[in-house]
């Protein structure tokens, strides 16, 4: 999918590219029974108080309920549009089955309007199609992938992000996923053939701060800049640089400090870890 530049007409139009947007549908509005308002916290919890930093603002948005699961088992579905959800980096497929239902999947990346896709056992290896990872064969890319069988789909659901299978062995695929991590799933987990769509996604430059304002995300301050009372790294004569080693605001170590419990059970079915 090709960017679109803009000439340098102002410092901001220098470095603003946006998306051709040639794949979607146009002139689609969303599908309505599948959308639900979306409020905002602005990063507070219910007490009210500040939890997420740097939120706030933003252009109002509309969800769009994903059918991550895939619950529409050997029903053939039609792709009837391809659109875009201002709730995630990939583009959405809107689905329609032959018993009348409507769903909206993750879009793979060369998937077109008017194509067919089935979610079940024993299908073919096409772009769309779901299936357990006892049918993927080794070597086939894919993504929105299960983190157990009959739960939700957690991984590999980024615009452009892909996972392969290296083996099956002993009831389980051994799967690399995009950070580089190698570990096992069951062979019922559930996942969709091919890579996902927008892989250019990373190539964006946003060009100015206001883009990241529409976007809902606040300007965030320096640890250095700040109060010794706000963050350890603060305070000091003139312009220090902290005076410590990287941390956050609650003292965990930001470069190289270990926040991840080994001790939890998932943690057996890593091969290799993304950081060696």
């Amino acid at each position: 999918m090709p960017i679109k530049r803009y000439r340098p007409t102002s410092p901001a139009r220098r470095y603003y590219d946006v998306s051709t947007f040639k794949e979607l549908t146009k002139g689609r509005r969303p599908h309505k029974a599948l959308t639900v308002p979306k409020k905002r916290t602005g990063g507070r919890n219910n007490a009210g108080r500040l939890t997420a930093k740097h939120r706030g603002g933003g252009e109002k948005r509309h969800y769009r309920m994903i059918d991550f699961r895939r619950e529409k088992r050997d029903v053939p579905g039609r792709v009837r549009a391809v659109e875009y959800d201002p709730n995630r980096s990939a583009w959405i497929a809107l689905v329609s089955y032959a018993d009348g239902d409507f769903r909206y999947i993750l879009c793979p990346d060369g998937l077109k309007v008017g194509q067919q896709v089935l979610a079940g056992r024993n299908l073919a290896i096409h772009n769309g199609n779901a299936m357990p990872l006892s049918d993927v064969p080794v070597g086939v890319e894919v993504h929105n992938l299960q983190f157990q069988p009959q739960g939700r789909s957690f991984l590999v659901r980024s615009a452009g992000t892909s996972a392969q299978v290296l083996a099956k062995e002993e009831g389980f695929a051994v799967v690399k996923l995009p950070s580089g991590e190698i570990r096992k799933f069951d062979l019922g987990c559930f996942a969709t053939i091919g890579r996902v769509s927008n892989p250019v996604h990373k190539d964006l430059s946003m060009g100015k701060a206001g883009r990241m304002r529409h976007k809902g995300r606040r300007p965030r301050v320096r640890a250095v800049a700040m109060n010794p009372v706000d963050h350890p790294m603060g305070g000091g004569e003139g312009r220090s640089s902290g005076g410590r080693h990287p941390c956050s605001e609650q003292g965990v170590a930001a470069k190289g400090g270990r926040t991840r419990n080994r001790k939890k059970k998932s943690s057996r079915m890593i091969l290799q870890r993304r950081k060696k």
